[in-house]
């Protein structure tokens, strides 16, 4: 954690009256480019985005953990700037293709379960890319809810 963003964490803590031993799940952007980090952070600070979807690869392939109901983490931009501070509410796992519209609406991106799957199978496809694995209909993902607790 870098020194803007430790400092935002120990903000948060101090301003949320939470104690200093709270962990931090982790520090990220949503996407893969510059502008759709930042144009999703316009969402989650809009409150239009409350929900994301990810590979269970990218926790498997980076021994890290899954995210669990409570866990906070810290969203930034692109650059790595800390912006809001993210709860998270639920998780879900399921298949990649047992995705319904229902579900992939509360990332507040799409209108259709069509253009959902369309840029996750190719944001899949990318981020699969890095890590090594491909892209799959009956992948796993874990879809978590979440809440923006500090801005």
């Amino acid at each position: 954690m870098d020194n803007k963003v430790h400092a935002y964490w120990e903000n948060f803590l101090l301003e949320t009256n939470r104690a200093k031993e709270t962990k931090c799940f982790e520090v990220f952007y949503f996407g893969s480019t510059e502008k759709s980090a930042n144009y999703l952070l316009k969402l989650v600070l809009q409150g239009r985005k409350t929900a994301t979807a990810s590979s269970i690869y990218q926790y498997k392939l980076t021994d890290s953990n899954y995210p669990k109901v409570g866990d906070l983490s810290i969203v930034t931009d692109y650059n790595g700037n800390p912006k809001c501070i993210i709860e998270t509410r639920e998780t879900l796992q399921l298949k990649f293709s047992d995705m319904t519209y229902d579900i992939c609406k509360r990332e507040g991106e799409d209108d259709t379960l069509e253009s959902w799957q369309q840029k996750h199978i190719e944001f899949f496809t990318k981020i699969g890319e890095e890590l090594g694995f491909e892209f799959s209909f009956d992948m796993d993902i874990i879809f978590e809810d979440f809440g923006v607790v500090y801005k």
